[in-house]
C-alpha cells in the first residue's frame, strides 16, 4: 500500500479528477494548500503598499492505492497536471503501513478497496 500526495496548480483539478477517474481511480482526498517552490513568489502593489507573495495557491490531493495502482495514479496525475511549465507541482510516495475502514473494520488493502 502507498499513499500517493500530489501537489498541484488549482487551475488543474477538475483536469486531474477526470484523469484519476478515467484510470479507474475513484477515492481521493483534496485540500487547498499554500506553498512555494522554484516560482518563489511575486511582488504586488496594494494601496502604495508594496509586498512580496511568497506562498502561492496549490491543491493537495492525497490517494491511497494499492501496490498496482500506484504508477496508474501517478501516470494520470502527471498527464493532466502537466503544463511545462514552473510551478506544475510535484508527487510524493510514500509507504502506507496500515489502513482501516471504521465503518467495517476492515484493515490493509481491502481496506482501501
Amino acid at each position: 500500500m502507498k499513499m500517493v500526495t500530489a501537489l498541484i496548480q488549482p487551475n488543474r483539478l477538475e483536469a486531474v479528477k477526470k484523469a484519476l477517474f478515467d484510470a479507474n481511480v475513484h477515492k481521493m482526498t483534496v485540500t487547498s494548500a499554500l506553498g512555494c517552490g522554484q516560482q518563489k513568489g511575486y511582488t504586488e502593489t496594494f494601496r502604495g503598499v508594496r509586498s512580496e507573495i511568497n506562498l502561492l495557491n496549490k491543491i493537495r490531493i492525497d490517494i491511497a492505492v494499492n501496490d498496482d495502482f500506484v504508477e496508474t495514479t501517478i501516470d494520470a496525475v502527471t498527464r493532466a497536471a502537466r503544463s511545462g511549465t514552473i510551478g506544475d507541482g510535484k508527487i510524493f510516495v510514500t509507504e502506507l503501513a496500515e489502513c482501516i475502514r471504521i465503518r467495517t473494520g476492515e484493515r490493509g488493502s481491502s481496506a482501501i478497496g
